[in-house]
C-alpha cells in the first residue's frame, strides 16, 4: 500500500498561575487537515481572588491579531450547554470585564481577555503569553473563573502541510499501478508543563516551576473519515450541530465530526506533567491511481483499435 510521508509532532505547552490556586487546562483542537486547523485553549483558575497572574507558554509564535475571545459567544445558552456539558444561566457582561454563569449547583465568572491588558511576548520557540490579575480583582465576584480564547493551531497546520513525494519514479509509478489505496498517518503529542520540551526563557521562571497543575483536559474533534487511537479515551461523541454551529470556527466543516475527550489529574501524576498523544490516519482511493488507470485503459484500447484494424487490412491484402 503506498504510503504518504508519516508526519509527528512532539510539542511542549505550559500553563502556570501567580498564587493560591488549583488550576485545569483545556485544549480543544477542531481539526481539519484539508484547511487551517484551530485550538480553543481554557484555564479555570480555583482560587482567582488569591492569583496575581496567569501565564501560558504557546509552543509557536502568535499574534493579538490571531487571538479570538471566544468568550464573547456565550450569550448564547446553547453554546453554554454544548461547552459546559449542562444547562447554564448567565449574567452576560456582569460588567466591563466579566460574565457570570451558574451551572451544576455552582457559580463561576467568564473573563472576557479582550477587554483586558494581555502581553505577548514571542520567544526563541514561541509565544508567552501573560495576563495581570491584580487589575481584574474589583470585577470578579466568585472565586472561580475562566479565562478562554482561540487561535490558529499552527502545529497541526504545519503537521497536514502537503508535501512532494521525492521517492523513486519508478517505485512510485509501482505503487500507483498496483494499489488504489493510499494510507495518511500522523501523530501528535501534547505536553503540558514538562520542561524538556519548553525553552530556556519559560524553564528559568521561578513561577513555573512551584506552580504545578491540577488537571488537564484535551477535546478533539475531527471528521470521521479519519480514524483516531482512542483506547485512552474517556468520551466520544458526535458533535452536536445545532448547538455548536454559530460557535465553530471560520469555513470548519462541521458534517459527520466526532469529538473525543482524554483527561488526566494530578491525583495520579503528582509531579504536575500531563503527556497526551494521538495518531490519525485516513485510507482513501488515490485519484492519481484512478487517472493511470483510465490513461492505461486508453491506451490499451486505442493500441488493440489499431492492431485490429491492422490485421484486417493484411486480412484483406492476402484474400
Amino acid at each position: 500500500m503506498p504510503k504518504k510521508q508519516r508526519k509527528f509532532t512532539d510539542d511542549g505547552w505550559a500553563v502556570w498561575v501567580d498564587g493560591d490556586d488549583t488550576s485545569t487546562v483545556y485544549i480543544n483542537d477542531w481539526i481539519n487537515p484539508k484547511g487551517k486547523s484551530y485550538v480553543d485553549l481554557a484555564v479555570r483558575i480555583r482560587g482567582v481572588k488569591s492569583s496575581t497572574g496567569l501565564s501560558v507558554y504557546i509552543p509557536f509564535h502568535i499574534t493579538c491579531d490571531e487571538i479570538e475571545d471566544v468568550s464573547l459567544q456565550f450569550h448564547d445558552t446553547k453554546i453554554l450547554q454544548a461547552t459546559f456539558s449542562a444547562a447554564c444561566i448567565v449574567d452576560y457582561k456582569k460588567n466591563a470585564h466579566t460574565s457570570e454563569i451558574a451551572y451544576n449547583g455552582k457559580t463561576v465568572d467568564i473573563v472576557h481577555i479582550s477587554t483586558l491588558e494581555h502581553q505577548l511576548k514571542l520567544l526563541s520557540e514561541g509565544t508567552l503569553i501573560r495576563i495581570d490579575l491584580e487589575k481584574l480583582q474589583p470585577f470578579l465576584d466568585n472565586d472561580e473563573a475562566y479565562f478562554t480564547w482561540r487561535m490558529p493551531h499552527k502545529t497541526l497546520d504545519e503537521v497536514f502541510k502537503p508535501r512532494m513525494d521525492v521517492g523513486n519514479a519508478l517505485d512510485r509509478l509501482r505503487d500507483l499501478i498496483t494499489t488504489p489505496v493510499v494510507s495518511e498517518k500522523y501523530g501528535y503529542s501534547i505536553r503540558i508543563n514538562e520542561s524538556r520540551l519548553l525553552p530556556e526563557e519559560v524553564t528559568r521562571i521561578g513561577a513555573f516551576h512551584r506552580q504545578k497543575l491540577q488537571k488537564a483536559v484535551i477535546t478533539i474533534s475531527i471528521n470521521e473519515s479519519y480514524e483516531l487511537n482512542d483506547g485512552g479515551c474517556y468520551r466520544i461523541r458526535r458533535l452536536e450541530e445545532n448547538l455548536y454551529q454559530s460557535f465553530l470556527p471560520q469555513n470548519y466543516p462541521c458534517e459527520d465530526v466526532i469529538t473525543y475527550h482524554w483527561n488526566q489529574s494530578h491525583d495520579y501524576n503528582t509531579r504536575g506533567h500531563f503527556n497526551f498523544y494521538y495518531s490519525i490516519a485516513r485510507y482513501s482511493v488515490s485519484r492519481e491511481s484512478m487517472f493511470l488507470y483510465l490513461v492505461l485503459l486508453t491506451v490499451i484500447g486505442v493500441i488493440g483499435n489499431l492492431l485490429a484494424s491492422a490485421v484486417q487490412y493484411w486480412l484483406g491484402w492476402f484474400l
